[in-house]
């Protein structure tokens, strides 16, 4: 038992190490954003999941009302609902701790549990999660009190951390699969053209975005698909 939290908590670091410096980007922004300390703090506590507070972000800065805000975090952290479901089939035994093990799970302590063994145990999961969360909730106290060492222009400058993280996060998955680039596009230009029209806030922009590239990307994949079976007759 204990080898299995040593094992989550060392495994973990490299994690905690990641997720740190992000978090002290997203504690600045969220400074400069206009946030309280408490506010940008329990918003890391009570969601963790990075995109979808960056996008929590932009959406505050555009004035976007609250119900605009929980539909697009929802949206876009629904592939947490798979990745708990794929790593709680793997457990050796499930108790009422399971709800704690699956709060953790994100991107990249899924991808670590996944290169693992076979099975897993809830209290390796939980440690795993566990030192992830204290490096994001860490760096963003961090870096909202570090805007009090910058100076004004600097924090400034921090607003295009943004959209960089996000050209940081997308250039990898598009390099690994072409096929995401067309997908992307059609979102981005949905939400421009919405932007453009003028229809919609822009918290509902980013939801009819996310909806048409998600039902674009399906369509699209099934045809990607089709043409490697061809292919491969």
């Amino acid at each position: 038992m204990a080898f299995m939290i040593k094992k989550g908590i060392k495994e973990g670091l490299p994690v905690f190490v990641g997720y740190f410096t992000t978090a002290v980007a997203y504690g600045l922004m969220g400074r400069n954003t206009g946030l309280l300390f408490w506010e940008t703090l329990i918003v890391s506590l009570i969601v963790f999941a990075g995109a979808s507070q960056f996008i929590f972000l932009s959406l505050i800065a555009a004035g976007a009302g609250g119900v605009e805000i929980v539909i697009t975090t929802f949206l876009v952290n629904l592939r947490h609902m798979l990745m708990s479901s794929s790593l709680a089939v793997r457990l050796e035994k499930k108790s009422l701790l399971l709800p704690i093990a699956a709060f953790g799970v994100t991107d990249e302590t899924f991808a670590v549990a996944s290169f693992g063994a076979d099975r897993i145990t809830e209290k390796y999961l939980i440690a795993l999660n566990a030192t992830s969360y204290l490096g994001w909730v860490g760096g963003t106290a961090a870096g909202y009190l570090a805007g009090n060492l910058l100076p004004g222009k600097l924090q400034n400058i921090m607003g295009i951390l943004l959209y960089l993280l996000f050209v940081a996060i997308l250039t990898p998955e598009v390099k690994k699969r072409f096929s995401l680039l067309p997908v992307i596009l059609i979102s981005g230009g949905v939400n421009w053209l919405l932007a453009r029209a003028g229809w919609m806030s822009s918290g509902w922009n980013m939801i009819a975005a996310i909806i048409v590239g998600c039902t674009a990307g399906y369509f699209m994949e099934g045809r990607w698909e089709n043409r490697s079976d061809r292919g491969a007759e």
